[in-house]
């Protein structure tokens, strides 16, 4: 049997993307937090030897580190042969770059920023009005199918959901895009769905 080992912590959404793709998909593992408030010298030793970039999530796969969210997403998916794979893995892979270069990078962004950063008025501007724009791309994507490749939800949904389950923390009032509304209603009803904090604990 496949031994899985997950390092994360409670307030990355990388992190929760890939136990909440482990949790859809039944998978038993061991999560191991990893303390982000002390340097990386000083966090655990058995984490610093498996993250290649210094970085969380990292999933062992049989004492095998797999690093990067959407990586391990699409691991995930070709070894399962779920979660999107079985149906069309280069669409897959598609919006795993897509979101990896667009919501993946505003949104933990703009949340870094405004939580943890110097506060820069320009900055957050552009950080948002991009969020906005990747957001209405989900909303019209969203229109007429309740998941990301169609009826059943995808290592895309996780991807792209992962982070939007934080935004009450940067004032994002998701009710401007009911598509996005609606699809995270939809997560949330998927059996074994927790909020990050819940999940990540």
């Amino acid at each position: 049997m496949t031994r899985y080992v997950l390092y994360g912590h409670p307030d990355s959404g990388h992190s929760y993307k890939v136990r909440l793709a482990l949790t859809l998909l039944g998978i038993d593992h061991e999560y191991r937090p990893v303390d982000l408030s002390v340097p990386r010298e000083a966090r655990r030793a058995d984490w610093r030897a498996a993250s290649r970039f210094g970085e969380v999530p990292v999933l062992e796969v049989d004492g095998r580190p797999i690093v990067q969210s959407d990586a391990i997403l699409l691991h995930l998916a070709r070894a399962t042969g779920r979660l999107g794979w079985e149906s069309d893995p280069d669409r897959l892979t598609e919006w795993l770059f897509w979101e990896a270069n667009r919501i993946g990078l505003s949104l933990p962004n703009l949340r870094l920023h405004l939580k943890w950063g110097p506060r820069a008025e320009v900055l957050e501007a552009w950080l948002r009005g991009r969020l906005e724009a990747d957001l209405d791309r989900l909303d019209e994507e969203l229109a007429d199918r309740p998941f990301l490749m169609g009826e059943t939800v995808s290592a895309a949904d996780v991807a792209c959901c992962g982070y939007l389950f934080y935004a009450d923390q940067i004032a994002l009032d998701l009710a401007r895009w009911p598509g996005v509304g609606a699809w995270l209603d939809r997560i949330r009803a998927l059996p074994g769905w927790k909020h990050p904090y819940d999940l990540m604990a």
